[in-house]
């Protein structure tokens, strides 16, 4: 059985790692990640470690690693299609057949081609077409015409079928334009354009591609904004607006802003670190993919009582994921666009600089809709914040905080910190009482193939450093696909991935370590995942890389001792090994 890429990965987003995972051990959070004794081995300590933000687990014990599939076959003994199974009953998923799938990876891609169309037309709509509202606004909202450039911003003309003609004129067919969501069909059957007198936002992934839309009405009419719909190659809850600039700056913290004009405003005022997502709440999925390029985030929404409900749900999703998060505050204006053109970008600069943390936020918050000077409120303030004190893992961190709060309110310190430590005694005691799941001791398989035994240490550590780099940031596998072919690589086995990679550029698939499950064995899908979980607090630049690459095409070179060598070396470009 045969399993698309999207399909395998839309797999993974619907069955988190730490969640199976949870189903069968006792996990233990540890900063970003979480820690268990390994099912695979017996141990009395843990070293098995499961890691949110690259949705996989390793143990540094035995060695054994992979995603959320290698994970319930091994804790069930099952072959790949059945742990597939398993994990798309647990989450609703319909399994696809093999002739669905390969008609599902063609519809890709002449979605992907009707995307990119559509954005060069309402680009060309923007400036040259008869209807310049769209370009009026944007003039309005202070944009430069480097920005509009840089974002692609465009129009949708306010008739009913103008990109729809365009796009069959072009030879794509109706049931394509439906399946991108570019159009809708009436009750009459006829087909018109699902997008009409707005300013266009086009939504990129980050390998370039264009896989959806916002748009956004000039006037007072609903709704304000109108994002695409779910398609083979869009779902808003999984990917955020702008990511694919952020992902190359090179700050340690990202900036999640609330809606595309803010985001916008941002990157023109010189912040290219800024993300938003698309209409909805932050969800899982999408705050999961930030710890990928950032170990800080600061949430940037409105000041007003929708931002900051926004931003208290934004908080519990980084916590949950582990990820550090502070507030902005902003004072004189509404929103982070507003006070950009009020007072510069120097002002902002350093009222990110002063963001305060998520803690502070969460506890100011805890006397809302509260009679704080009644009894009663004391009471449910008391119960609040000493929920969220409990939350607070480092102990000196949660002793200045107890001292802060107890000073602001007038609380006896003594009294607050006893409440904490009583909850936390409740948490644990419930922790306590969680049965561990009884399993067999499964024999560990044999040690993972390993580099040959002839390549000098400085080339594995520069074939394993290339490795991680793409494993932890996959999109970078177009711009590694232009300096190095498959057969660089010494090991067969880190030929096959580095090659999955390169397919996925060539076919505009989202990388998923999934489908290398389907041809590795454990014991190589160990060693793949111990190279990224190795590495991980490790941040690996495009310039080491760079390096790394340099002593892989040298390598090649010095091989080359006769003709014979020569063309075997050219034969093996023009037919690089494939999965």
């Amino acid at each position: 059985m045969t399993y698309s890429d999207d399909f395998l990965e839309q797999l993974r987003a619907a069955c988190p790692m730490e969640t199976i995972a949870a189903n069968s051990v006792n996990l233990i959070r540890r900063g970003r990640h979480y820690v268990c004794n390994c099912p695979f081995h017996s141990e009395r300590s843990p070293s098995c470690t499961i890691f949110p933000d690259t949705q996989s687990f390793y143990c540094f014990g035995c060695g054994t690693g992979g995603d959320v599939i290698t994970w319930v076959r091994r804790m069930e003994n099952l072959e790949f299609p059945e742990a597939v199974k398993v994990l798309a009953e647990k989450s609703g998923l319909q399994v696809p057949d093999d002739k669905e799938a390969e008609q599902h990876a063609r519809l890709r891609t002449r979605i992907f081609a009707i995307n990119r169309e559509t954005a060069n037309f309402y680009f060309r709509m923007l400036a040259g077409g008869t209807d310049k509202r769209g370009l009026q606004y944007l003039v309005s909202r202070q944009l430069k015409p480097e920005t509009i450039r840089k974002y692609g911003l465009g129009y949708a003309p306010a008739e009913w079928n103008t990109l729809t003609n365009h796009l069959l004129q072009k030879g794509f067919t109706e049931e394509e334009l439906l399946a991108a969501n570019v159009a809708h069909r009436s009750s009459k059957g006829n087909l018109y354009d699902a997008f009409r007198g707005r300013v266009m936002f086009p939504i990129v992934d980050t390998r370039g591609a264009v896989i959806g839309f916002g748009g956004r009405v000039l006037d007072d009419s609903q709704p304000k904004y109108l994002n695409t719909a779910k398609t083979p190659v869009f779902d808003k809850g999984r990917n955020l607006f702008s990511l694919n600039f952020a992902k190359d700056s090179s700050s340690n913290h990202m900036i999640l802003a609330e809606g595309y004009m803010d985001v916008i405003a941002i990157n023109q005022a010189g912040f290219s670190n800024v993300v938003a997502t698309l209409g909805t709440a932050i969800t899982p999925e999408q705050a999961r993919k930030l710890t990928q390029y950032a170990k800080e985030i600061i949430i940037a929404y409105d000041s007003d009582g929708p931002g900051q409900t926004a931003t208290q749900k934004a908080i519990n999703r980084f916590s949950e994921v582990g990820l550090p998060s502070r507030i902005l505050h902003m004072t004189g204006a509404k929103d982070p666009d507003e006070y950009i053109k009020k007072y510069g970008s120097e002002r902002f600069r350093l009222l990110l600089e002063q963001a305060g943390d998520a803690v502070n936020f969460r506890l100011d918050r805890c006397a809302e809709g509260l009679d704080t000077a009644t009894e009663a409120g004391k009471v449910q303030l008391l119960k609040r914040m000493v929920s969220v004190l409990a939350e607070i893992q480092n102990p000196l961190e949660r002793d200045v905080y107890l001292s802060r709060t107890a000073n602001q309110w007038d609380i006896s310190r003594d009294v607050l910190e006893q409440q904490v430590q009583r909850h936390l005694r409740t948490k644990n005691r419930l922790e306590k009482t969680k049965a561990w799941k009884e399993i067999m001791d499964h024999t560990i398989r044999p040690e993972p193939q390993q580099p040959q035994s002839s390549i000098s240490l400085k080339e594995t550590r520069a074939e394993e450093t290339i490795l991680c780099y793409l494993l932890n940031r996959p999109e970078e596998a177009e711009w590694l696909s232009t300096k190095l072919t498959a057969d660089a690589f010494s090991s067969p086995l880190y030929q096959q991935v580095f090659q999955h990679f390169l397919d996925c550029v060539r076919e505009h698939a989202t990388f998923s370590l999934s489908a290398l499950g389907r041809v590795l064995s454990d014991a190589e899908m160990g060693k793949i995942s111990g190279i990224s979980a190795k590495h991980q607090e490790i941040h690996i630049t495009s310039e080491e890389v760079q390096d790394c690459i340099g002593i892989l095409l040298d390598k090649s070179i010095q091989s080359v001792e006769t003709d014979d060598d020569l063309l075997s070396l050219i034969q093996k470009k023009q037919h690089p090994p494939r999965i």
